[in-house]
């Protein structure tokens, strides 16, 4: 086989390559229903980090990724999507690694079969103390779970598959940060959803209404 050079008439190998890796930034809910994001306790050193780990050869940076998670936190089944790639140089003392970060939302019940010996759940807004650029990639995840969600009613569905106006905007409101006027939230997302007819009575008040997503509301 003929071996590849280019114009300068250097082949793939004389270029200098970084390592690969790929990090994972996992949201969800907690029993507190404020927003969180899963760590795990670092192998090599003290602390806590993302879930990450170097691309094996011949590897898919999907495979990478869940394998990261499935064997520091014990969470199988969960199909990220990319965020972003951090290439900074000197993101990592170990040297020349350049980071593939994927962003995976879920609800906690989705998180029954973690690790919780090697695993922990933390506010995202506080996520401690973190190695590399792990605090970046948190932050990324957030802002754009955050647009995902000024979009449309809950797309990740963390909730049910009914619920009521007053849960979705719960969900909505720890995503975002800050509360929402409820008349303009409703004004905003009934568009997207289906009233199911039936009414539920959760704690006091009044019954409230059950709703579903809508055609236009499938992620």
């Amino acid at each position: 086989m003929t071996t590849y050079r280019d114009a300068a008439g250097r082949r793939l190998e004389d270029y200098p390559r970084p390592s690969v890796a790929v990090d994972r930034a996992l949201l969800t809910l907690g029993v507190d229903g404020a927003l969180a994001v899963l760590e795990v306790r670092r192998a090599d050193a003290p602390g806590w980090s993302l879930p990450g780990t170097f691309l094996h050869e011949g590897e898919r940076l999907i495979d990478a990724v869940q394998r990261a998670l499935r064997i520091k936190g014990g969470v199988k089944g969960l199909r990220p999507r990319q965020l972003g790639v951090f290439d900074d140089p000197r993101r990592d003392d170990r040297g020349w690694v350049l980071s593939v970060a994927h962003v995976d939302v879920v609800p906690l019940d989705r998180l029954a079969a973690r690790d919780a010996g090697r695993t922990r759940l933390v506010p995202a807004d506080r996520p401690g103390r973190l190695p590399y650029d792990h605090a970046e990639i948190i932050r990324w995840a957030v802002a754009d779970l955050r647009r995902r969600y000024a979009e449309r009613p809950d797309p990740d569905r963390l909730l049910p598959e009914t619920f009521t106006l007053r849960e979705l905007r719960a969900v909505h409101e720890a995503i975002g940060g800050r509360p929402l006027q409820r008349d303009t939230f409703r004004r905003a997302v009934e568009h997207w959803l289906e009233p199911t007819g039936e009414s539920v009575v959760r704690g006091p008040g009044r019954p409230a209404e059950l709703f579903r997503r809508g055609a236009g509301g499938d992620r």
